[in-house]
């Protein structure tokens, strides 16, 4: 004869420790202890003014400034506190080995020509650093913004500026924009320098 095992199941109650709902959701009057943590006080640089060159907005022009100055048509070169126009496209160079831009020449206040070589690099030649290379002291920093979307800068580019001991960030012009914005505010504007295109400047093909 089979002896067969019986399986017993136990279904256990409700837990008698569980949490009741709270019958209020009052947290009471509001603390005023001097612990509390005040985050704006954290902000650093709450108290420091923004420098003339800030830039206020990018557009497919051009740029706006703290300064309430709007420059379009071109990009800026911003050193030393100083705004200066700044068209990087317009070189002679390119324009004889490459081919013609609008029949030969780039048309003054066009906002088309080559900064891309063949190899998808951003390229420029050295005379359009002619400010980076008279100014003193040189800035530790200089932001590139190479227009709407990054573009590898080429060795040539990288290794000239660093010879002449200045650091590269190489960004968007919008995260460049807001980036020179944040460290010319902390550092100081003859710490950080910026070169920014301007975000509707299209490729000549």
């Amino acid at each position: 004869m089979v002896k067969r095992r019986q399986r017993c199941v136990h279904t256990a109650g409700p837990l008698q420790n569980a949490s009741r709902p709270p019958r209020s959701r009052d947290r009471g009057p509001k603390s005023h202890e001097d612990t509390q943590t005040d985050f704006s006080a954290l902000d650093l640089l709450r108290n420091t003014a923004a420098p003339a060159t800030a830039i206020d907005a990018c557009t497919s022009e051009g740029f706006a400034f703290n300064n309430q100055m709007k420059i379009s048509g071109c990009g800026v070169l911003l050193v030393g506190g100083e705004v200066f126009r700044w068209r990087p496209w317009v070189q002679e160079r390119w324009e004889k080995e490459e081919g013609a831009v609008a029949g030969g020449t780039v048309k003054e206040g066009a906002m088309t020509g080559r900064l891309v070589n063949g190899k998808g690099q951003w390229e420029v030649p050295d005379g359009v650093w002619g400010v980076l290379e008279l100014v003193y002291p040189k800035p530790d920093l200089l932001i590139i913004g190479t227009g709407p979307q990054v573009t590898p800068i080429a060795p040539s580019v990288r290794r000239y500026l660093n010879d002449l001991g200045i650091r590269l960030e190489i960004q968007d012009t919008r995260n460049a924009a807001a980036q020179f914005n944040l460290l010319a505010t902390e550092r100081g504007v003859g710490q950080v320098a910026a070169a920014l295109v301007p975000l509707g400047r299209r490729e000549a093909r």
